[in-house]
């Protein structure tokens, strides 16, 4: 898998560069988010709380939450309670204030902590969720493996993420899009100018459909599928603790 990293010419890491780009953009991202993707990734998260609304879930863990979209939706599941963990504390504050809005903070947590370390029990939710933050992780497998452990035995992992599409015109569309699109849209709107150069470049680099699958199933995940959204723009990815 290729590294892509956020900014070329940092001596930091990735995970730290990955914080600086969101905390830097965090104000702008909702928005931004919107355009981008036509508005399209609201449907794609709805169809992430339907399965696992599915399976009556008494807690749940949203990872790289950002600024809480997902967490807020799935505030509509039998959960007594949600935790959003994210590395930034600017995608956080947008997040909390968003929740204090909808009158949720006492069902959802926010909370700032790296998804590769995390400080959970082993064995501790019954669903975890991550939408568009898997291809952030500075060593993925390390990041699915503490997943795993935090999981309790039975529970559900869903993964939202962006995927490439094979098919003629879609493929095409798709390169259009991230490659010409994505970047002018940041360079034009974002106070990071490299963000969302980064955001295209990390989608295109990220294994998407069945080497997800097998990375998946690698670390101790079972019952692993993946299901393409939109033509193959994004992917939903299912999987189970044994």
């Amino acid at each position: 898998m290729i590294k892509v990293n956020p900014y070329k010419d940092s001596d930091l890491g990735k995970k730290e560069q990955v914080t600086k780009m969101f905390d830097t953009i965090s104000g702008e991202y909702d928005g931004l988010n919107r355009v981008i993707s036509f508005g399209i990734d609201i449907k794609w998260r709805k169809k992430v709380v339907d399965i696992v609304k599915a399976t009556n879930p008494e807690n749940i863990l949203d990872i790289a939450t950002g600024t809480g979209d997902l967490a807020i939706n799935l505030a509509e599941t039998s959960a007594k309670k949600i935790i959003g963990l994210d590395i930034s504390s600017g995608m956080l504050d947008v997040g909390k204030q968003k929740i204090k809005a909808k009158k949720l903070d006492q069902k959802i947590d926010m909370v700032i902590g790296d998804s590769e370390n995390m400080p959970f029990d082993d064995n501790t939710f019954d669903a975890i969720t991550v939408a568009f933050g898997v291809r952030n992780f500075e060593t993925l497998e390390n990041g699915l493996k503490d997943i795993l452990r935090v999981l309790k035995p039975g529970g559900i992992f869903v993964i939202l993420e962006t995927s490439v599409p094979t098919k003629f015109p879609f493929k095409q569309g798709y390169q259009f899009h991230s490659k010409v699109i994505l970047p002018t849209v940041g360079k034009l709107f974002s106070k990071d100018k490299t963000a969302y150069k980064y955001l295209s470049e990390s989608a295109n680099a990220f294994p998407y459909g069945e080497a997800l699958n097998n990375i998946l199933r690698k670390i101790g995940f079972s019952n692993v599928t993946d299901m393409p959204q939109t033509f193959g723009v994004a992917t939903i990815y299912k999987a189970f603790k044994k």
